[in-house]
């Protein structure tokens, strides 16, 4: 068995202070669950069309003017590699702020749909697998049991890397 895997989030230093649960948005993507701390979170808004920036890559499906700050919006499905879907009336896109080098950018991500709010105490926290070096999944937090269901939580910091953080913020 793999020790990493059978750590506790208090081991992994989640899970709040002195035993307080922490706050996850979930969200739903190919039937799956993920969440990402609900602090980053600063709004949720329904799909609108984007205007696409020349040079990108696919998953940056343009930016979008949200009360006079230009923000990429970045299609979470297509980051992950999943197969494209038509956007529907539960498609939204999640604005969170996420932090690069010190710097904090605010960025859009589309996903499937909304789920829920969950209550995730440090008991409930697990380490992710390792896959080996050919998977990476640096950008994975942890995974948390809530309700008997497995809830994916997304280190959104990690989500992007560096160069492309510069490359959606830049344009």
């Amino acid at each position: 068995m793999d020790t990493n895997n059978a750590r506790t989030g208090a081991e992994l230093g989640l899970g709040g202070a002195g035993g307080d649960a922490d706050q996850y948005l979930t969200f739903m993507l190919n039937g799956e669950e993920y969440g990402v701390d609900i602090l980053r979170v600063q709004e949720i808004k329904g799909w609108n069309a984007t205007t696409r920036i020349p040079n990108t890559p696919d998953y940056i499906r343009g930016v979008m003017n949200l009360r006079g700050s230009i923000v990429p919006i970045i299609d979470l499905r297509s980051r992950f590699s999943m197969p494209a879907i038509e956007y529907t009336a539960t498609t939204v896109v999640i604005v969170l702020k996420v932090h690069n080098e010190g710097v904090e950018r605010t960025i859009g991500f589309v996903v499937d749909a909304v789920s829920d709010v969950y209550n995730v105490g440090a008991d409930q926290f697990r380490a992710a697998p390792d896959f080996g070096t050919h998977v990476v999944t640096d950008f994975i937090r942890a995974l948390a049991t809530v309700d008997e269901k497995m809830v994916i939580l997304l280190d959104i910091d990690r989500l992007l890397n560096i160069d492309e953080v510069s490359t959606v913020t830049e344009h």
